[in-house]
């Protein structure tokens, strides 16, 4: 099928959610948080082309542990399911998106869903995360500083749609860039690119080595 426009790449990452999960997961998010008193921005799950772009060069093995922090209803999880051979958690404050992520993924021996926050767990069995703006910078800050107690061994942080945010790694001189980029358009296979995104979304991956 030749994707030519954003309403049929949404409709295709539908189709691919029921084939993993049963039901299509965006449809089972709501639009606004329901925890932004606590800093948590809406659930938004990330079209499968770009985690492909984001997740596939890490070259992950099954000796990884990815975290995903605020998996919603899982859409890092079904892609993982099928393309990544590492071990997959995902954490969610919103019990009922958890609940959600967690009734499907039940399903697949190496994926897992915690509910709760990503400040409240402990951090040291994960050599990768994955965020897609899930919360204020304030929250961003402690969680950048729980690893930096918690982290085993080197990690590396992808974290999309990250405008804004960078800074905050950049005033760390123990996290390295390792590259980034933005992404707002869909590379469609008929040769016609068409907008996903109003604007770029940048997004950046960082590296953490404790010290010796």
């Amino acid at each position: 099928m030749v994707i030519a426009s954003k309403e049929q790449l949404l409709a295709a990452d539908a189709e691919r959610d029921r084939a993993i999960c049963g039901h299509a997961l965006a449809t089972m998010s709501p639009k606004r948080t329901r925890m932004a008193d606590r800093g948590a921005h809406d659930p938004t799950p990330t079209p499968y082309f770009i985690l492909e772009e984001l997740l596939q060069p890490l070259g992950l093995t099954p000796d990884d542990h990815l975290l995903d922090v605020g998996c919603g209803t899982g859409r890092v999880l079904a892609y993982a399911a099928g393309r990544l051979p590492c071990r997959v958690t995902g954490v969610e404050l919103d019990p009922q998106l958890a609940s959600v992520a967690a009734a499907w993924a039940a399903r697949f021996p190496r994926l897992d869903v915690i509910q709760g926050s990503v400040l409240e767990i402990p951090l040291a069995a994960f050599s990768h995360y994955y965020l897609f703006n899930p919360f204020d910078t304030s929250v961003l800050v402690a969680f950048l500083d729980k690893i930096e107690r918690e982290a085993v061994r080197p990690v590396t942080l992808i974290h999309m749609s990250d405008n804004g945010e960078t800074y905050a790694y950049l005033a760390r001189p123990t996290w390295r860039l390792v590259r980034d980029g933005s992404i707002q358009t869909y590379p469609s296979s008929s040769g016609r690119a068409f907008d996903v995104y109003a604007y770029p979304q940048h997004w950046s991956m960082w590296r953490y080595e404790p010290s010796a």
